[in-house]
C-alpha cells in the first residue's frame, strides 16, 4: 500500500494567495482595471456611486463603441452602471437601425388607400 502525499494546508494557502495576486495583476492590466484606477467609481450618466461591494455593477463603456480602441489615458472610456450602459447601447442600436432604414428607397412601402373610394361607395347619403 502506498501513501499519497498531499500538500499541506500551508502549501494550499500559499497557492491560493499566489493565484489571487496573479489574477489581481491581470485584472489591473485590463482596460477595466485601468479605468477603475483612472476614474472615480461613479456612473457617468446617473451619478450613482459604487463601493467594493457593488463594483461589479459598474461597467466600462467605450465612447466610440470600438472595444479594440483602448488608449492608456482612458480617453475612449467612461464608467457606467449596468442600466445606463444598456440604455446607451440601445440608443446606439436604434440610431444604427434608423440610419439603415433611411438609406433604403424613399418611396412609401404601401401605396394602397383602402378609403379612396369610400365616398363613392356610400353615395351621397346623409
Amino acid at each position: 500500500m502506498t501513501i499519497k502525499k498531499t500538500p499541506s494546508d500551508k502549501d494550499k494557502l500559499n497557492q491560493i494567495v499566489t493565484d489571487a495576486r496573479r489574477n489581481q495583476e491581470l485584472r489591473d492590466q485590463s482596460y477595466r482595471g485601468q479605468a477603475l484606477k483612472l476614474y472615480p467609481w461613479i456612473c457617468g450618466r446617473c451619478t450613482r456611486e459604487f463601493t467594493h461591494s457593488n463594483l461589479t455593477e459598474l461597467t466600462v463603456h467605450h465612447k466610440n463603441h470600438n472595444h479594440d480602441d483602448n488608449p492608456s489615458d482612458g480617453s475612449n472610456w467612461e464608467l457606467l452602471c449596468l442600466y445606463c450602459h444598456d440604455n446607451e447601447h440601445s440608443k446606439y442600436e436604434e440610431t444604427r437601425f434608423s440610419s439603415l432604414q433611411s438609406t433604403r428607397a424613399t418611396t412609401p412601402v404601401s401605396t394602397h388607400n383602402p378609403f379612396a373610394d369610400l365616398k363613392a361607395l356610400l353615395g351621397n347619403k346623409k
